[in-house]
């Protein structure tokens, strides 16, 4: 049957149908999606529990901890349900935007570590190597550098030498504490350490080292835009111990072992009330009821 220009047409407009109905349709998951994240998110504004103690190992010193979230059952899901810091990349999970270094020294410590990364472990490594790993921002502060859309040192999925920072792959296969290798936002978060000098009344000052959650308000004004954060997301907790046990390492780096001792015997005598029957005073809104 020869073509006329009404077929034409009626496949002309059929092509145009579908094509709405594919728009409509990616539109109702994107809003779908939201909808899920959103009800995943719990709000950063709630009942906390704080205590403070003297700093054991200095006189000038008190550390002021948030113990609804260092009790709460916070555990990190990269590659297991992250839904990343940017929409459309949840494989980067919170390393898109690359790590600025707080200093000249851990940018140096990392740089050794740098240095003991191999091709096999470190997709980037070429590179790496031959162009460089460090950036500067618009502020003309120095971080690691991004690059295909997240840091430099990510592993893209699939890779053979295993998903994720290659930093924290090199210290688990040589043993260490990724705290060693990584850059030091990295390893902190989501943990946040603060400092503010206190005068008391009696004409005295006071170091108060606050350690706490590193919410969205911990990125500045932008971490109200992060596509999602995982401290409030419920998907984020409710799995193994909680969060002063499961960053002992970073806790007693943060705050020197006598004041994570301290921290310890103080969360463990808030968790001692739940087999007692007695309701948990401020517990994290994003835990498992």
């Amino acid at each position: 049957m020869p073509k006329t220009k009404k077929a034409k047409a009626d496949k002309s407009d059929k092509k145009t149908k579908s094509a709405k109905q594919e728009l409509k349709k990616q539109k109702a998951l994107q809003k779908a999606e939201e909808a899920s994240r959103k009800q995943d998110e719990k709000s950063i504004d709630f009942p906390r529990a704080w205590v403070e103690f003297p700093d054991p190992a200095d006189d000038e010193q008190v550390f002021r901890c948030d113990l609804t979230w260092l009790t709460s059952r916070w555990t990190c899901i990269f590659g297991s349900g992250c839904q990343g810091i940017q929409a459309g990349r949840a494989d980067d999970g919170c390393c898109t935007l690359g790590a600025h270094f707080s200093d000249e020294d851990d940018e140096k410590r990392v740089a050794g570590f740098v240095g003991r990364l191999t091709p096999d472990i470190w997709q980037n490594h070429d590179v790496g190597v031959e162009t460089g790993w460090v950036s500067e921002d618009e502020d003309g502060e120095r971080q690691t550098r991004p690059y295909n859309g997240s840091c430099i040192f990510q592993n893209r999925p699939g890779f053979k030498g295993g998903a994720g920072c290659s930093l924290h792959i090199l210290a688990l296969k040589e043993g260490r504490e990724p705290l060693e290798t990584k850059p030091d936002v990295c390893w902190q978060l989501p943990v946040r350490r603060t400092y503010e000098w206190i005068e008391r009344p009696d004409d005295t000052k006071v170091l108060q080292v606050s350690i706490g959650e590193y919410d969205r308000r911990g990125w500045g004004p932008g971490g109200h835009d992060l596509h999602w954060w995982c401290t409030s997301a419920t998907s984020a907790h409710g799995a193994g111990d909680p969060v002063y046990v499961s960053y002992g390492p970073e806790l007693t780096e943060l705050m020197g072992k006598a004041g994570y001792d301290k921290l310890v015997e103080l969360c463990e005598e808030r968790l001692a009330a739940a087999p007692k029957g007695l309701p948990l005073i401020a517990p994290h809104p994003a835990d498992p009821a």
